[in-house]
């Protein structure tokens, strides 16, 4: 930050305001570059220079490493594949298996078919769903193991992220990152505000008692 020099004479308490508008300036200063973050969100030509806001112009290269995170640290195909197959998260599913199949036999399988549904009985619909779930036991893992293969190999998870941040408007970001780093940004622009002030108190007091 430039310094601001007054020459002390009888009377001038010009010297005095230095603090404040030191203060001003910092402000300004972190104000304005917090702003450049997001804004000019188009590039825009000055003589020889072309400016942009950092992260519209950076967008590709965030949604690269975006995806890159998420896919190697965050959540792989593995790690989907470990959480699903977790006991609580296995006997969840079966649940919900029971649940539907049971509905189906006491449902929708007598108003699809009236005349078989005549000779199968309560005892029979049980013994059905008994058996269709043993079968699920024994099969649901092979199934399971065979669907995450077939997804892992159509599935990009670091590609289908970057695309979907690369989709993203450079107000939507603007509004993401703001929304989580709101309080962080005021703060900093308040810290050159501080910073600022503190500045200008140090001039003022070399101007007064440095002469």
């Amino acid at each position: 930050m430039e310094c601001i020099y007054l020459r002390p004479v009888a009377g001038n308490y010009l010297i005095y305001t230095l603090p404040f508008v030191a203060a001003i300036i910092g402000w300004f200063t972190n104000f304005l570059a917090v702003k450049m973050l997001f804004h000019p969100r188009e590039p825009v030509k000055i003589l020889f220079f072309t400016i942009q806001g950092i992260f519209p112009k950076k967008k590709e290269v965030l949604a690269e490493r975006i995806g890159k995170l998420v896919a190697d640290d965050l959540l792989s195909m593995k790690d989907i594949e470990e959480i699903l197959n977790q006991p609580d998260n296995v006997s969840q599913i079966n649940k919900t298996i029971d649940e539907k199949v049971g509905f189906y036999l006491a449902n929708t399988f007598p108003e699809k078919y009236p005349m078989l549904a005549f000779f199968v009985g309560d005892k029979s619909r049980d013994k059905i769903k008994k058996a269709m779930m043993e079968e699920m036991e024994t099969m649901g893992p092979q199934v399971m193991q065979q669907a995450f293969t077939n997804l892992e190999s159509s599935l990009d998870i670091e590609q289908f992220i970057k695309e979907r941040v690369s989709n993203f408007s450079t107000s939507e970001i603007e509004k993401l990152i703001q929304g989580i780093l709101a309080t962080e940004f005021a703060f900093i622009e308040w810290v050159g505000a501080i910073v600022g002030f503190i500045v200008g108190v140090v001039q003022v007091l070399i101007i007064v008692f440095g002469t």
